[in-house]
């Protein structure tokens, strides 16, 4: 495993990433799980990512018993808050009560102290800014979360948190965790150069385009039995890339691989590694084996000429458009 510097801090954090949204609580059975961890740390991964909200609170509570006896200061564990986890009006976004509040569960879910990365998961349009920062400072002065960060905000909402916090003297953003992959990279005109200005890193989800640039996914065929297309929690977020110019060009990419001694899963996860801005890429399993095949993408490096390969194959289907990264208008 190789590591590298979140944002301007001195948190050192693992290029691959465990997450476990859409898997543990939900779509994989504990014992699976749990596996699935422990191959994690078999394979070097210290940086783990949740979320209160994934699988209705459920998946904090599954990795919290699947990392306990492990050296707690041998890890770095990451959540977010906003989304809704209770029926009540405050029991979303990113008020200083719901913060408050939800940081206290993520701490008895995760059975820590503190965690290492605190994520505001979306921008939330119904609380002043300064709120939000505010509340995260005082976090940060009570130890209970160590470092800051957002994800899928846009460049000015960052660019608009950095000056609030450098203003009042709150702890600054470090991390924004956007969707990436060579199929997505609408971080690349306006978030990647701001973050790379102001000390801000990003931890990438879906660097394999939720399965798809794996391959697996065949142009006229119907998806495989068992994949996340076919899962009522997964099939939502794949389905933009489910059409078949997508599956079409996505199979271009697998002589590149080839060529490479990869899979086309070990490709996807290299190539979003290959940006000097993304600190670290959340990977997601189902079996050990899936953990075991993406770190392997640790350390590739892809010459210019491999990534202009990759550019032609995957051509006109490539989404770049930073409007598509877009917080709701009002608390969901």
């Amino acid at each position: 495993m190789e590591f590298r510097h979140l944002g301007r801090s001195g948190l050192l954090v693992s290029e691959i990433s465990y997450g476990n949204w859409i898997t543990h609580g939900s779509q994989v059975e504990e014992d699976a799980a749990k596996l699935c961890v422990r191959a994690a740390l078999d394979e070097g991964i210290t940086t783990f990512d949740t979320a209160d909200v994934y699988a209705g609170t459920k998946a904090e509570e599954v990795l919290g018993r699947a990392l306990k006896g492990v050296r707690r200061e041998s890890l770095e564990i990451f959540t977010k808050v906003y989304w809704p986890t209770g029926p009540g009006p405050n029991d979303r976004g990113l008020s200083r009560k719901h913060i408050t509040e939800s940081v206290h569960g993520s701490l008895r879910r995760l059975q820590t102290d503190y965690v290492d990365l605190y994520q505001a998961h979306r921008f939330d349009n119904s609380t002043p800014l300064e709120e939000t920062l505010k509340t995260f400072d005082d976090l940060v002065r009570q130890g209970k979360v160590l470092y800051v960060g957002v994800s899928e905000w846009t460049a000015g909402q960052i660019a608009q948190a950095l000056k609030i916090a450098d203003e009042m003297g709150f702890d600054r953003i470090v991390s924004n965790q956007p969707q990436y992959s060579a199929l997505w990279r609408v971080i690349e005109a306006e978030v990647v150069p701001l973050s790379e200005k102001e000390g801000v890193s990003q931890i990438v989800w879906s660097p394999i385009a939720q399965g798809v640039l794996s391959g697996k996914y065949l142009p006229g065929q119907p998806p495989p039995a068992g994949s996340r297309a076919t899962s009522e929690s997964g099939a939502g977020f794949i389905s933009r890339f489910l059409e078949d110019d997508v599956l079409t060009r996505v199979q271009e990419l697998k002589p590149i691989a080839a060529d490479l001694g990869l899979t086309m899963a070990q490709l996807a996860v290299a190539w979003v590694l290959q940006n000097p801005n993304v600190a670290s890429a959340i990977v997601g399993a189902t079996r050990p084996e899936q953990v075991r095949d993406n770190v392997k993408a640790v350390g590739v490096k892809l010459d210019a000429e491999v990534l202009k390969r990759i550019d032609d194959a995957l051509g006109p289907i490539v989404e770049r458009d930073p409007a598509k990264t877009v917080s709701p208008e009002k608390r969901p």
